[in-house]
């Protein structure tokens, strides 16, 4: 008999407070610890007038909560210490994290830049019981790279998730499926994941107030009154993943950009360029790995924090910015429904190295310029700058035209690094 597959789900404690907060005490010597302070990362105040990017555990007990306006904050704590976030420190310790991980499992899929899951099926002979494990390694991580991490272990990556936030910082906690239902089924719905506000809200006018109350519902019930969503997160209350959800395989790595936005985005002209500024960053990382990708998703989150995503897999594998950017649009207009975003993002899946390409009777010539078209642009950004470059439709606005993911002179490392290759082979 097989084991049963184990799963560890690994979140930063409040990431950007902790990774600032950890860099001020022990590189630059500061003695005031942030996190055992009332205090923030507060984002741009320019844009949406300044929000709660992250926040220390005394900060949490005046009721601050993250996506507030700072002002809003500042009335709750008269004495919150307010600090800018640090893009590129925050890059650095993700990428600290992963290594560790990477170090020890095969299998490490991120999520976001402050979470991650690891596989561990399969490894109880060379670590042995996980839960014991998953402590070890909290505290190497908490020893090393001096923040904390919340670890969830489960026999599947919703149910991971789900089991870090049972309690927080600092904890190690399992969600398997026997614990729903003392676990996890009496929490308020509105604990569940990829339930918002307005989701809650709905579920709360039908009678539905915990996730037990959710599971034991009729789904088509549920379904009629949330749709789509609600067939999902009817699912997501007895531990079960969707089954369209991507698969993280082996080697699948994952090109994705999100941002958020500094306006509600209720304009499908705005949105799409958001797409296209995201697509073109996406599409340069892709090149810079001499890489290709066939599926293709994308993120909404809504005003109330819900989160909706589509995918598409493509009939060929590409590196061409044009088709990644397409195929987002498209997903955009039949996932989209009008109501005001906040978060816009793009991910490519299904990695490939292979120079094969399926091509139709009609589209090759087109692919082959777009390629040539893609790869000059990338050369000339590399010499000269990421800004050397640009699409007109970026001329005369305000958003960046290559946003999301690493700052640009990370982004610009990356482009550079085929030409060094080269240069390195001609000297040598």
């Amino acid at each position: 008999m097989e084991p049963r597959p184990v799963v560890f789900h690994i979140d930063v404690n409040s990431a950007f407070l902790s990774w600032s907060a950890s860099y001020r005490k022990n590189v630059l010597g500061e003695e005031q610890d942030l996190r055992e302070v009332p205090s923030i990362v507060g984002g741009d105040q320019e844009a949406r007038h300044g929000v709660v990017l992250a926040k220390s555990t005394p900060a949490k007990k005046y009721g601050i909560v993250t996506g507030e306006p700072i002002v809003s904050a500042k009335r709750k704590c008269p004495g919150l210490i307010v600090i800018p976030p640090d893009f590129h420190l925050y890059v650095e310790a993700s990428r600290s994290l992963i290594s560790l991980l990477k170090s020890y499992f095969d299998q490490v899929i991120q999520y976001s830049i402050d979470e991650a899951w690891a596989e561990f099926t399969g490894y109880e002979l060379l670590y042995g019981e996980p839960v014991a494990f998953a402590y070890r390694l909290k505290e190497q991580v908490k020893r090393e790279l001096g923040f904390t991490v919340n670890i969830g272990v489960s026999t599947n990556r919703l149910l991971a998730k789900m089991a870090g936030d049972l309690k927080k910082p600092d904890c190690v906690n399992t969600l398997f499926p026997e614990e729903l239902e003392k676990k996890l089924w009496p929490q308020p719905v509105g604990n569940l994941f990829l339930v918002g506000k307005s989701a809650a809200a709905r579920l709360n006018g039908l009678g539905i107030h915990t996730i037990g109350d959710l599971a034991k519902a009729d789904p088509e019930m549920i379904k009629a009154h949330l749709k789509k969503h609600g067939e999902v997160i009817w699912n997501y209350a007895w531990g079960r993943e969707e089954e369209d959800e991507p698969e993280a395989k082996e080697g699948n790595k994952v090109y994705g950009n999100s941002i958020t936005t500094p306006v509600n985005v209720t304009d499908i002209h705005y949105a799409r360029q958001i797409l296209l500024s995201l697509c073109e960053s996406v599409g340069m990382r892709i090149r810079a790995d001499k890489a290709k990708i066939s599926c293709v998703s994308i993120t909404l989150r809504d005003n109330d924090f819900v989160n909706r995503n589509r995918q598409m897999q493509l009939d060929s594998a590409t590196d061409v910015t044009e088709e990644i950017y397409d195929t987002a649009c498209r997903l955009l207009e039949s996932l989209w429904d009008g109501r005001p975003l906040r978060l816009l993002g793009v991910s490519t899946s299904r990695v490939s190295y292979e120079e094969y390409r399926q091509y139709n009777l009609f589209d090759r010539e087109k692919y082959d310029r777009l390629e040539k078209c893609n790869q000059a642009i990338d050369t000339i950004r590399a010499r000269f700058g990421e800004d050397s470059v640009m699409r007109a439709s970026f001329l005369k606005t305000e958003l960046s035209h290559t946003s999301g993911g690493l700052n640009k002179e990370k982004r610009a490392e990356l482009l550079t690094v085929k030409n060094l290759r080269k240069k390195g082979k001609k000297g040598g």
